[in-house]
């Protein structure tokens, strides 16, 4: 064997043994924590929820007119606190004793940031516009992310169209907060972790 075919196969094992393999990674619009963060507001906003009917009334549930982001999620959320308050749910209007037309006026994030000394910033440095970005420099910095839902709706006999009643303003919020100081220590709360929920069965019986 040649010198020449050694040092080939040397850096043939060289390079197999360096190698390294990269997983695609999706990126979706929201990540996990905040899709988590509007839907335990969506969970808090319909927490009680009863209507101006018996109990037991068969409930069509018009989704419509609710267009906002994760607009399932909280139709679901709104169904389980009516079924949760004693109403029989139903997929049609013609199987209902009322309907209640649902809108959304609010189900979305909101992010707050509180800075002891000074934010980052972009400076124009020239005529022409162009900017240089200046670093955070802080002492203190709190940063709040808050999911934050608001329901609302009217009631209605479906054959007559005849008014039942109002559902007013439902709110919810869920808020993490987290705090940093010199820009280096920081503690609080930094995550919601999927599927926390109090000691105890899984399921409840209504």
């Amino acid at each position: 064997m040649t010198l020449k075919f050694r040092t080939l196969l040397s850096t043939a094992a060289l390079l197999a043994l360096t190698a390294c393999a990269s997983a695609t990674e999706t990126n979706p619009a929201r990540t996990a924590t905040e899709q988590l963060l509007i839907a335990r507001a969506a969970d808090r906003a319909v927490e009680g929820l009863t209507l101006p009917i018996p109990a037991g009334s068969r409930v069509f549930v018009d989704e419509l007119y609710f267009r906002v982001d994760n607009a399932p999620y909280a139709i679901s959320a709104i169904r389980g606190a009516l079924s949760e308050a004693g109403y029989a749910v139903v997929p049609t209007k013609a199987e209902a004793d009322a309907v209640l037309e649902v809108r959304a006026g609010a189900l979305s994030l909101e992010q707050m940031r509180r800075v002891v000394g000074l934010p980052d910033m972009r400076v124009p440095v020239n005529e022409t516009l162009n900017v240089v970005s200046i670093p955070e420099l802080s002492i203190y910095s709190r940063r709040d992310r808050i999911g934050v839902a608001e329901f609302s709706g009217f009631l209605y006999e479906p054959r007559t169209g005849a008014p039942l009643g109002a559902v007013l303003p439902m709110t919810g919020s869920f808020r993490i907060r987290s705090h940093k100081v010199l820009m280096i220590v920081s503690w609080g709360q930094q995550t919601v972790d999927p599927g926390e929920r109090e000691p105890g069965d899984s399921w409840t019986q209504f």
